[in-house]
């Protein structure tokens, strides 16, 4: 990848509660920054995992990891750790992030008044 959407700084605070550090038993992460990246791509797109470009790796292995990260609670450790500077930037969200279903909009719902099929003799 050539740009990036967290900053070293922001990176350097997140990396001692990420998973997969080299000095953790077993399994590494080969990187934790460019998997950060990935599920915040994920975050701003709205896309499914299974369209996780390539340049990310491979979207099943990216999905598990996230997977595990979630049932391990390091998002909240992650964010807990980068609320020293809130600038809000996290919290904007808008309609070409976030998507309703058309069943949400707020449209009329029902059955519609519909004509009858034969008028009235007058």
């Amino acid at each position: 990848m050539d740009r990036f959407v967290l900053t070293d700084a922001q990176l350097a605070k997140m990396e001692p509660h990420c998973l997969g550090k080299p000095t953790d038993p077993g399994r590494s992460g080969t990187n934790n920054r460019l998997f950060m990246e990935a599920v915040l791509w994920i975050g701003r797109t709205g896309s499914p995992w299974r369209d996780l470009p390539a340049p990310f790796g491979n979207w099943s292995t990216a999905f598990r990891r996230f997977r595990d990260w979630r049932a391990a609670d390091v998002f909240k450790r992650i964010f807990d750790a980068c609320l020293d500077e809130p600038d809000m930037e996290y919290a904007m969200l808008d309609a070409t992030i976030v998507k309703v279903h058309r069943h949400g909009q707020g449209a009329k719902g029902g059955l519609r008044a519909r004509p009858l099929a034969a008028p009235k003799a007058a």
